[in-house]
């Protein structure tokens, strides 16, 4: 993890998903960013430069794979982010890896799947 606070971009246009993600690292150093319109995301993710981006599966009319596939895009390495992607269904890891995410977590959010989650190494429940 990186030291001092860091900056967690969530998109998500969905309250209970913000209401999840505020809680579970609600003792953490994470500040949180939310972003409720998917279009917007990655334009965004390229002006703040956050550390990490979570993104809700089931966000606006994009969907959350489209999302990170977007992210991906916008920014080239090392600039970017780590990406989570916040699943309905364990079955769409699979999916979730191929649009570019670089970590899982399933709904709804227990504190410790999302803080591994944003761990900067790829382990993921």
């Amino acid at each position: 993890m990186w030291g001092g606070m860091a900056t967690l971009m969530l998109v998500a246009d969905a309250g209970q998903v913000s209401d999840e993600v505020r809680a579970a690292l609600a003792l953490g150093a994470w500040e949180i960013e939310e972003v409720s319109d998917p279009r917007e995301a990655p334009r965004l993710a390229a002006d703040r430069l956050p550390e990490a981006v979570a993104v809700d599966m089931q966000v606006g009319s994009m969907g959350g794979m489209a999302v990170v596939r977007a992210i991906r895009q916008e920014l080239e390495a090392p600039r970017r982010p780590r990406i989570v992607l916040l699943l309905d269904r364990a079955a769409d890891m699979f999916l979730a890896r191929r649009a570019g995410a670089d970590a899982c977590a399933l709904k709804p959010i227990l504190a410790s799947s999302l803080r591994q989650a944003l761990a900067d190494d790829d382990e993921e429940e």
